[in-house]
């Protein structure tokens, strides 16, 4: 680093401390100045290490757990499963709480010039639970689990362009697509890219719940609770409880009693309905953080009467957005407009038309299709998302005014993820945020995604998705993305009511950083490392 850079670092470095830079900025200054991911991210932590007390047992209430889970990374799905894989095991690389992309496993990452191959540095420190070092090795098997003829991964559609992976050395990775992928460090963050340590078969131990990650598991049993204790080989910054407590509570008012009770320290949800009574507490914290999580309500587009685009145009008609965002999301939701793309995400097409609660031409539709008098069941569960039964029976009023007959089926919590979802035709869902729009149309829209939920197929979609992801030119990748948006939108099978916030809260005697990570809730999934308890 050369003098210049190293007054400018040091300039940085006192900004932070002071507060009067945020990190977005700062890493983007200390990148250009020469520094390296992971020594900037070191330093930029310095100041939340410096608040930061060590100590106590963090007791985390979760919803959206189910006896059916598995420490198998290919199958993660639910709340309970995601949040307890960033707790006890690592990735390659983890979204900062500004949204940044950071390092987690490897220290750094580059490209071919044409984005087609991607090394990554593993870092030497890291180790997993057992004692074992974490190497290379243990990467090229982590990532090939979900590749293959074999695998039955939801995360097999991601690794789809992937020809080639292989370790270099102990703590290099070199992964080789079949063209440019601009995106492809970012993949890596997705949760079900955990890295488990490998088998002389090059298959990965998952079975024995062993990671890398700031936390081991002690003891636990899914649909219930886990116990676990800091790991004192954890290779970044945070860490600081001694014990973290994960306790699923699918039922709303359980969990919420538990936190005014001080039974726990945080939970994942917040019921919005009771959410301003919550603020009036003085021992409560509540967060309320945009995302590019969504809400969404796919249709399966191969069976009737959802094969028909009239018909799911229709049904998008049928829906009066902005009542359902005061009355079911209280305000905590941006208007969705049927394509799954946010405007928490890059490339953001703001000039398409918003789509609006038209139940006469959704009538029109209708008549055209030969489905006057449509009636159709829609499944949802409590544990989907606060108020989502309310949210099925209020569209199912503002259908009525278009002749459509909805008939809310209300199914068990327990199950809802692996029972319901992908297999009756029209549910409600809830989706995580995902930090570009490729990775989300990657998994919820390419034609043989293991989670193409609506299961639609559309050749131009597919074509321009491939495109899209070489496309190193901005404006050109805008373009694609705006063009995408639209076939989802008028041929999708995907209504899409809303964009909503994480909202979700803790103890008052619960220290948080200054910026929160909207890819998950509670810091995305990661308040376990990040928090801390401030006496």
């Amino acid at each position: 680093m050369t003098k210049k850079n190293q007054e400018l670092m040091n300039r940085l470095a006192e900004a932070a401390r002071a507060g009067s830079i945020s990190r977005r900025s700062f890493m983007h200054y200390s990148l250009a100045a020469g520094m390296t991911a992971t020594a900037a991210t070191g330093l930029w932590t310095t100041k939340a290490a410096a608040q930061a007390k060590r100590g106590g047992t963090f007791r985390w209430g979760i919803h959206d757990g189910n006896t059916s889970d598995t420490h198998d990374p290919g199958t993660y799905l639910t709340r309970v499963m995601i949040f307890l894989a960033h707790t006890h095991r690592s990735y390659l690389t983890m979204i900062n709480g500004d949204g940044s992309l950071g390092p987690d496993l490897a220290d750094s990452w580059e490209a071919s010039v044409d984005a087609s191959e991607w090394t990554f540095t593993i870092t030497s420190n890291a180790s997993f639970h057992s004692g074992r070092p974490v190497t290379a090795h243990d990467v090229v098997a982590s990532l090939n689990h979900h590749r293959g003829d074999a695998t039955t991964s939801a995360a097999k559609a991601l690794l789809s362009d992937v020809t080639d992976i292989k370790a270099d050395g102990d703590h290099t990775v070199v992964v080789t697509l079949t063209g440019g992928n601009a995106d492809f460090p970012w993949l890596m963050t997705d949760y079900h890219l955990a890295i488990c340590p490998a088998n002389d078969d090059g298959t990965i131990d998952w079975k024995s719940g062993d990671g890398s990650g700031p936390y081991k598991i002690d003891a636990g049993e899914f649909g219930v609770q886990f116990s676990l204790s800091r790991h004192d080989g954890w290779h970044r910054e945070g860490a600081y409880f001694d014990k973290v407590e994960i306790i699923t509570l699918n039922d709303p008012n359980a969990r919420q009693t538990a936190l005014v009770t001080g039974d726990v320290d945080a939970v994942s949800l917040v019921e919005l309905k009771t959410m301003a009574l919550l603020q009036r507490d003085p021992n409560i914290v509540i967060h309320n953080i945009p995302s590019a999580g969504a809400i969404t309500m796919p249709m399966h587009c191969d069976t009737a009467p959802f094969d028909n685009p009239d018909v799911r145009n229709a049904l998008k008609l049928a829906m009066n957005r902005d009542e359902i965002i005061e009355k079911i999301a209280f305000g905590a939701a941006t208007k969705g407009n049927d394509f799954h793309h946010s405007p928490a995400q890059p490339y953001w097409p703001d000039d398409i038309p918003q789509r609006e609660y038209d139940p006469d031409q959704a009538k029109s539709l209708l008549k055209k299709a030969g489905a006057e008098g449509l009636s159709v069941s829609l499944s949802t569960a409590d544990s989907v998302y606060a108020g989502a039964v309310d949210m099925a029976v209020l569209y199912a009023e503002h259908a009525k005014a278009a002749g459509i007959d909805v008939k809310v089926v209300r199914e068990p919590n327990d199950g809802y993820y692996s029972d319901v979802w992908l297999v009756k035709p029209f549910t409600l869902v809830s989706w995580g945020a995902r930090p570009t729009p490729d990775v989300m149309y990657t998994l919820a829209y390419k034609d043989n995604a293991a989670w193409n939920e609506s299961r639609w197929q559309n050749e131009r979609f597919n074509e321009l998705l491939l495109q899209a992801k070489a496309e190193l030119d901005d404006s050109l990748r805008a373009e694609m993305y705006r063009e995408m948006a639209l076939l989802a939108r008028d041929d999708g099978g995907t209504i899409i009511p809303f964009f909503n916030n994480f909202v979700y809260a803790n103890r008052a005697n619960v220290g948080t950083p200054e910026n929160l990570a909207a890819s998950w809730e509670n810091d995305g999934a990661r308040a376990a490392s990040r928090w801390w308890f401030t006496s």
